[in-house]
């Protein structure tokens, strides 16, 4: 051995004491010990818990909430809040109620006057809404008087707008008769349609995966019995998170979208957390030669799986939470509670699997195998996963003999797949990511026909009364402005009506709020659901960098404490991270440049949605360290009991490679069934993610990270002294 490969106190454990028996357990270790013996303690606490929570789950989607896109600290934000308080509510929450006659004007007819009635008195007596107001001629009614808007002031937040938009949908509609139309539109009415939209694709997509996810599961697992256990982790983890999201909502506006993604990685942890612990429990089984009827040996194989893969899944399980966390830093409230969502199933399906999952492995011992799987007819008597293993085995061997031309190659395709990344454009999105058939659409549409392309994203202004003189005589000059209506004056406000001459998505009018708030008077606050937008655009372009950041920082913090390894904690945060930036290069090819439009069944916006990269790889990268902790680990696992880095390398790659590619390939087709959904949000998440996963499983897990230890080493397990000194000891041998 070389001097460079000299044992320091952390580089090079003694095997002798790491296997010691006189070495006491860790806690984790101990307390599998004690769940393995304490099945009926476990499952009544659990019964307990789940009841708790589970009475709530049923109305996760009612109580729910449905907007809360915005920044919080914005100046849109501001002025929704005056508007809010000192003018009825007539701002961007209020709902605007299209009324279109096909034949004539609406007032030359007593069809069109009675509908007009109608819709108003229907608009009063609903609770949310503060005030009515009727078609104003030049304004809210066309010039040949067949289209009219009555708008309805929001008398309670933008959640609940969104909540009665969608209950007041139908109602409406069933007004119109004899060629005349009743369409709700406005951005409370298209938040409604598009979280209705997006949740029933997300719904039905999850239904189509789960035949799709049971076969796989059955395969990777090997045995009937044993595929189960990630389902019982999930169904923990779900009834717990859907409940305390319930009870969340009571102390702040929650979104919808957090039980989906909720759902989503409750899934995904399970299947990975309970796929790591049944291959280390399997294999700990054999070590200590359990025999029918020999509870002592399943508990030591509880223990020692608890004691090792166990602690791994811990340490996994606070990276995806700093990942998660990150997403906390935008001040954004849909956001920030999709984000608490997800953590708290993260949460749950931890706690899930720490106590009730050793409790039924000592329960069921040898029994795991029971419905074992066979995926050729004479094939031998053994988990179907063992020829994975062997086949991962004979890659580990021609990684540890050839590291160099698999590490340039496997460079080279994420090369390629980020290269796009730097044409990357991001944009709020526009009206089309509703289906055309949706009551915001269509009566959005009727409003660009019948008032102009501007007038669907009319800016609210603020202006201090006094400077209003001097306010009007700015917005008669300035560029992009179709016209300008003086509204009412309260409270030292004056509120004022600004159409723009272009839609509401486009950048030239995203240019012309810049310029309002440039030229009007100082104090002047632009708002509006095209300014909110804008305003939620900008903050995540801002905050981006910070999240990721915080990202790598902690993903490298924590792979430092958890493997002792700099050199590895650091290579893989930066693999992780170009497995990321892979993922958004392809969806710059597919969503922005039009790629596979017509076989994914979209229309292009020219831009991928500006949430993807902030939410969405805080996501993946969550993901990628969860399989990160399960490959080094296992490695680390065999170096501290040999110091042999080719028996760590191998060993992990045949091991935990099989709980990497196996969990993978359920994420992928997960991911791919939303790839195929509808709407086209749950397209870019799909692509996005299941693209992510295959970089990161089959590129950057299975070959780049063996490749850095091989080429490693023992340099690879290093830490200087004084770093040791700093960190707590971490060991994963048993």
């Amino acid at each position: 051995m070389s001097t460079t490969d000299a044992p320091t106190r952390r580089s090079l454990p003694n095997p002798t004491s790491a296997a010691s028996p006189a070495a006491r357990p860790g806690l984790l270790a101990r307390a599998g010990g004690w769940f393995a013996t304490h099945l009926r303690v476990v499952l009544v606490v659990w019964a307990l818990v789940v009841v708790a929570f589970g009475v709530f789950a049923p109305k996760a989607t009612s109580s729910l909430a449905g907007a809360g896109w915005v920044s919080s600290t914005s100046q849109s934000v501001r002025a929704r809040q005056v508007i809010q308080r000192d003018f009825a509510g007539l701002g961007s929450s209020a709902l605007e109620v299209v009324v279109h006659d096909r034949r004539g004007p609406l007032e030359a007819s007593a069809a069109g006057r009675q509908v007009l009635a109608s819709v108003e008195a229907t608009l009063r007596r609903d609770p949310a809404v503060s005030v009515v107001e009727p078609p104003t001629p030049g304004l809210t009614l066309s010039r040949d008087g067949r289209t009219a808007v009555v708008t309805a002031g929001a008398k309670v937040g933008p959640n609940r707008m969104v909540k009665a938009a969608s209950a007041l949908a139908a109602p409406l509609a069933r007004l119109g008769r004899d060629g005349v139309g009743v369409t709700l539109t406005g951005d409370s009415a298209l938040w409604a349609d598009f979280n209705s939209a997006n949740h029933s694709a997300m719904m039905r997509s999850e239904m189509l995966s789960w035949p799709v996810t049971l076969a796989i599961l059955v395969v990777a697992f090997g045995s009937v019995v044993a595929a189960g256990l990630p389902l019982m982790l999930t169904l923990a983890g779900l009834a717990v998170a859907a409940g305390a999201l319930v009870l969340v909502n009571h102390l702040t506006p929650t979104s919808i979208w957090a039980l989906n993604f909720a759902l989503m990685f409750a899934l995904a942890l399970g299947i990975d957390y309970a796929l790591f612990l049944v291959v280390r429990f399997r294999a700990a089984l054999a070590h200590h030669r359990a025999e029918d009827g020999d509870p002592d040996a399943v508990v030591a194989a509880v223990a020692e799986t608890m004691g090792t893969a166990g602690k791994a899944v811990a340490f996994s399980a606070l990276t995806v939470l700093a990942s998660l966390g990150s997403i906390l830093l935008v001040p954004s409230p849909a956001f920030r509670s999709m984000a608490l969502g997800i953590m708290l199933a993260v949460v749950a399906v931890l706690a899930a699997t720490l106590t009730l999952l050793p409790a039924v492995l000592g329960r069921l011992g040898l029994a795991i195998d029971r419905g074992r799987v066979r995926l050729r007819r004479h094939a031998p008597a053994q988990p179907a996963g063992h020829r994975l293993e062997a086949a991962l085995h004979r890659i580990g061997r021609g990684l540890w003999r050839h590291p160099l031309p698999a590490a340039l190659g496997a460079l080279a395709v994420l090369a390629l797949a980020a290269w796009p990344v730097l044409g990357l454009r991001t944009a709020m999105p526009s009206i089309t990511i509703i289906p055309p058939t949706a009551n915001a659409r269509v009566g959005y549409e009727q409003i660009v026909t019948a008032f102009g392309p501007g007038a669907p994203g009319t800016l609210d202004v603020l202006v201090p009364a006094a400077e209003e003189h001097d306010a009007l005589t700015t917005l008669a000059r300035l560029p992009g402005v179709a016209a300008s209506v003086p509204g009412p004056t309260h409270a030292g406000w004056t509120l004022n009506e600004v159409v723009p001459t272009t839609g509401p998505s486009t950048p030239a009018t995203a240019a012309t709020i810049g310029r309002l708030r440039r030229a009007l008077p100082q104090g002047s606050l632009v708002g509006g659901a095209a300014a909110e937008n804008v305003d939620l655009q900008h903050t995540l372009a801002a905050k981006t960098p910070l999240v990721y950041g915080v990202l790598l920082g902690m993903g490298f913090l924590l792979l430092l404490v958890a493997l002792q390894a700099p050199l590895l904690a650091l290579a893989g945060v930066l693999l992780t991270g170009l497995s990321v930036a892979g993922a958004f290069g392809v969806a710059r090819l597919i969503f922005q440049d039009g790629h596979l439009a017509g076989l994914l069944h979209f229309t292009p916006q020219g831009f991928v949605d500006a949430w993807a990269p902030l939410f969405f790889g805080a996501m993946v990268f969550g993901v990628a360290m969860d399989y990160t902790l399960f490959l080094l680990s296992a490695a680390k696992e065999r170096f501290e009991g040999s110091a042999d880095p080719e028996h760590a390398m191998l060993g992990s790659v045949r091991t935990s490679g099989r709980v990497v590619v196996s969990a993978a390939a359920v994420m992928i087709a997960v991911f791919l069934t939303f790839a195929l959904s509808g709407p086209l949000a749950p397209k870019e998440m799909g692509v996005v993610l299941a693209v992510a996963v295959a970089l990161d499983a089959l590129v950057v897990r299975l070959v780049l990270l063996p490749v850095v230890l091989r080429l490693g080493h023992h340099r690879a397990w290093h830490c200087p002294p004084w770093l040791a000194r700093l960190l707590p000891t971490v060991r994963f041998s048993h």
